[in-house]
């Protein structure tokens, strides 16, 4: 079981590049569970419309934008309906006073940065934390498929920090 030691500040679940692998979102569903989590962002690349079996398993909501890879847009709007809020990309909004943004499309982090409190992004599969003017995210692939290494992270978004768990 790996818990949060920052219980008592608020806590954000971020994935990215889960490519339907369904062990990877189920090891990641448990542990944002597990961590009380109040929302989990999903920065693109679910892909199948089926993993919202895995992903309905959550108890919190769910916000998400499309990658690359994400096929049939209209049925994974569909499927996640009771799950979560599919947004286009970038997608941006304010939470417990920062602004916050998630991106699919690694070229425009920087940019992005210049505006937003907190990035998030996915499509490299890299893991990336930076504090810079921004806080820079990007969970790393949940899938493994590229490195090996399934990953997620927590956000804390009142103390501007991260975490970046590796699932296995």
């Amino acid at each position: 079981m790996i818990m949060d030691e920052k219980i008592s500040t608020p806590k954000i679940g971020v994935i990215s590049d889960s490519h339907d692998n369904m062990d990877a979102i189920k090891k990641a569903v448990k542990v944002f569970n597990e961590n009380d989590v109040e929302l989990v962002i999903h920065a693109g690349d679910i892909v199948s419309p089926f993993t919202a079996e895995e992903f309905k398993k959550l108890r919190c909501d769910m916000l998400l934008i499309y990658g690359n890879n994400d096929g049939d847009k209209l049925y994974l709007k569909e499927r996640f309906a009771n799950i979560g809020e599919f947004h286009a990309d970038p997608y941006s909004f304010e939470l417990y006073g920062k602004r916050i943004v998630v991106t699919h499309i690694p070229s425009i982090v920087d940019a992005l940065a210049m505006k937003y409190d907190v990035v998030i992004y996915g499509h490299t599969h890299e893991k990336d934390l930076r504090r810079e003017k921004a806080l820079i995210l990007n969970p790393g692939e949940n899938c493994g498929y590229l490195t090996g290494i399934k990953s997620i992270a927590l956000l804390y978004p009142e103390k501007m920090d991260a975490k970046i768990i590796d699932l296995d």
